[in-house]
C-alpha cells in the first residue's frame, strides 16, 4: 500500500513541477517515467530547456516555489545555481533537468533512458 501513496505523490509532484516550469516558459519539456526500468535512480525525470542563463535559474526558481506552495516540497538536493547552464533539482523520486539548449543536446538523457516511457507536455505561449 506505501508503495501506491509514494507513486501517487511522485506524479503529483511531477505535475506542479511541470506548471512550474511552465510558470516560466520552458521549453521542449519532455517527462520520462523511468518506473520500469530496474535499478532505476528515481521514479520519473522531468526535462526542459531555457533559452539564457537568466531563464535556466528563473524556471529552477519556479519549480521550488512552485512545489513549495503547493505541496509544501522542497529539493532535497540541488546543483548547478552557480553556471545556470543545467540545474538539477532532485526530489529523491522525482529529478527536475533544466539545460540550455547546447548541454541538452550534448548529454542526451532522453536518448540515455531511451527505455523509459517518454511523454512530451504540450507548451503555448
Amino acid at each position: 500500500m506505501r508503495k501506491k501513496i509514494e507513486s501517487k505523490n511522485a506524479t503529483l509532484l511531477t505535475e506542479v513541477v511541470i506548471e512550474g516550469m511552465k510558470n516560466n516558459k520552458a521549453e521542449d519539456i519532455v517527462l520520462l517515467d523511468l518506473g520500469g526500468i530496474e535499478n532505476a535512480v528515481c521514479k520519473y525525470f522531468v526535462i526542459c530547456t531555457g533559452k539564457s542563463s537568466t531563464q535556466i535559474e528563473g524556471i529552477a526558481n519556479s519549480v521550488v516555489r512552485t512545489t513549495r506552495d503547493e505541496l509544501k516540497e522542497r529539493p532535497w538536493h540541488q546543483e548547478g545555481k552557480g553556471t545556470s547552464e543545467w540545474i538539477l533539482l532532485d526530489y529523491v523520486d522525482v529529478v527536475i533537468h533544466i539545460f540550455s539548449k547546447e548541454l541538452r543536446a550534448y548529454y542526451e538523457l532522453e536518448e540515455l533512458w531511451a527505455d523509459a516511457e517518454r511523454t512530451e507536455i504540450e507548451t503555448v505561449y
